[in-house]
């Protein structure tokens, strides 16, 4: 009886080691190294079929995958990442860097350079991604006929996704898109383009739920961070945002039928030499869409010309919204610990809807400064409470 006990043990133990090594087999990644798929790092060989092999033998692939980048420039044209995939657990890992045809021509009628669509558990780790956008930016800068120009990075319809210790350098037009996603980390990002870049706003969010953006920092010439319709709950912290034109929620409101904006907060942000510091922004015409439940705090400004602004009349050259009034409602928006200085004398600014009054708009702990002095705060049908030190003296 005590052979067969011990037997018994032995073989349950045998079975334990056998299905831990399958465990263990079944969640070791494997591989793929775009070099030996033809990808050359010379940085004028164009790598895209490459790397659209490395992704589609990952993506095939019923383990997690690497998809490693080594050291290196390599040139890729517009690459389109498809999903879904047999599993949800891929990682680009990038030593090196992939730039985009110096001739904006190849790609600046494209909507996007490296585009990432149904794809889950998408990880990009590390890498620099240049654009090489200044061509177009001249272009545009000239008046002459240009492409619009391409995204850098696009992801959507996707979920589970992270960017993490990437950077994005002179993108044509928006650095990184975030459309339709769910549960989305970018962590450490880099992103910088000139400060008279045309459109290339740093990270562009709409249509998306649950995405946190960490630990960044975003220098270029349209919004740092771009907030669009349809976005909720979204966490920003710890962002340098300058040059630019601020963080942005909008601007909302272009269409009748709109989704709106709720749950965002923003906190620990820097504002360098900035054209807005955080701005709520909507076309003046009517439509469904509101902003609510957003939280603005522990910002600093450094000579940022409109250091706290809601627009509500927005109408780029006057055309289709003159004469009307902004549907977009606005409310519960608090502003707390927000300290530094202002370029221009009005530092507080609320401009909203006549229609729709901004609602439950909150002050706490405000102290903004114009040239040593105090500067001004100006208010338009808003409605709220100050509370605690508010600097220039609140308006609502």
């Amino acid at each position: 009886m005590a052979n067969y006990s011990r037997s018994f043990l032995v073989l349950s133990l045998v079975l334990v080691f056998l299905n831990f090594n399958l465990a263990l087999g079944a969640t070791t990644a494997v591989t793929y190294t775009v070099t030996s798929l033809g990808a050359n790092p010379n940085g004028k060989t164009d790598s895209t079929k490459a790397f659209l092999s490395a992704w589609a033998k990952a993506c095939a692939s019923a383990s997690p995958a690497v998809i490693y980048v080594p050291v290196g420039k390599f040139l890729l044209s517009k690459a389109v990442f498809n999903g879904p995939c047999k599993n949800s657990a891929i990682t680009f890992q990038i030593a090196g860097t992939l730039v985009a045809p110096s001739d904006y021509l190849v790609i600046g009628n494209a909507d996007n350079w490296l585009f990432f669509e149904h794809v889950n558990g998408v990880t990009i780790s590390g890498g620099i991604l240049d654009g090489q956008g200044t061509g177009l930016w001249d272009c545009k800068a000239s008046g002459k006929g240009c492409p619009k120009g391409a995204t850098t990075l696009g992801f959507s319809n996707s979920n589970n996704i992270v960017v993490n210790g990437m950077s994005s350098l002179n993108s044509q037009m928006f650095h990184i898109v975030i459309n339709g996603c769910h549960n989305v980390k970018m962590l450490g990002v880099r992103v910088s383009a000139s400060g008279n870049s045309p459109n290339t706003d740093g990270i562009h969010v709409q249509m998306s739920t649950g995405v946190t953006i960490l630990n960044s920092k975003i220098s270029t010439g349209d919004d740092c961070v771009s907030i669009g319709p349809g976005t909720s709950n979204l966490w920003i912290e710890n962002v340098a945002c300058g040059p630019g034109h601020g963080i942005s929620i909008g601007s909302l409101g272009k269409e009748q039928e709109e989704v709106g904006v709720q749950n965002v907060t923003v906190k620990t942000v820097t504002f360098t030499g900035t054209q807005n510091g955080v701005r709520i922004k909507s076309w003046g015409r009517p439509s469904t869409g509101f902003a609510r439940n957003i939280l603005f705090q522990h910002a600093v400004m450094v000579n940022v010309k409109n250091p706290i602004v809601i627009d509500q009349n927005y109408c780029p050259d006057e055309k289709g919204c003159p004469g009307q009034e902004s549907g977009v409602q606005i409310s519960n928006v608090m502003y707390q610990d927000i300290h530094g200085t202002s370029a221009t004398e009005v530092a507080v600014k609320f401009d909203c809807s006549s229609k729709y009054p901004c609602n439950k708009i909150t002050l706490d702990d405000v102290k903004l400064t114009y040239k040593n002095q105090d500067a001004e705060a100006s208010c338009s049908h808003a409605d709220g409470t100050a509370e605690g030190t508010v600097q220039p003296t609140s308006c609502l």
